[in-house]
């Protein structure tokens, strides 16, 4: 090929060098060299918590996302699709944990109450 033949010209309208206009360069069966549009590469799902890649959720571009069914968006369990099984488990934990802690602070509270009751009557017949 001659100097002037390498030339190549972007085959959409957008002429610049950005992020979302990225080419790669084909052969044709003709022998011409041509631009080849190449898509963004997908980031993929991440927690929302630790910010994890999430497992087991397809790795595609927002609108492939839409086309997809709902089963295929998500993992079947509490928070699937949206948080990782680690912080899922987290979460249920801390929640016991903050009921486990509510309920001790009534026990507490209940026994305190039954104290100040017995040594109410106490202190008021030694003052007779």
């Amino acid at each position: 090929m001659a100097g002037g033949d390498s030339r190549l010209t972007y085959r959409r309208q957008c002429r610049y060098n950005t992020k979302s206009n990225m080419q790669r360069i084909l052969h044709t069966p003709g022998g011409k060299l041509v631009y080849q549009a190449i898509q963004k590469k997908a980031k993929g799902p991440h927690c929302g918590d630790c910010n994890k890649a999430l497992i087991g959720l397809p790795r595609l571009r927002p609108m492939e996302y839409r086309r997809l069914k709902n089963r295929e968006k998500r993992v079947s369990r509490a928070y699937g699709g949206s948080r990782c099984a680690h912080c899922v488990r987290n979460r249920v934990v801390r929640a016991f944990l903050i009921e486990e802690q509510k309920c001790v602070k009534q026990v507490l509270a209940d026994k305190l109450s039954q104290v100040k009751k017995e040594k109410e009557p106490a202190g008021k017949k030694s003052k007779k």
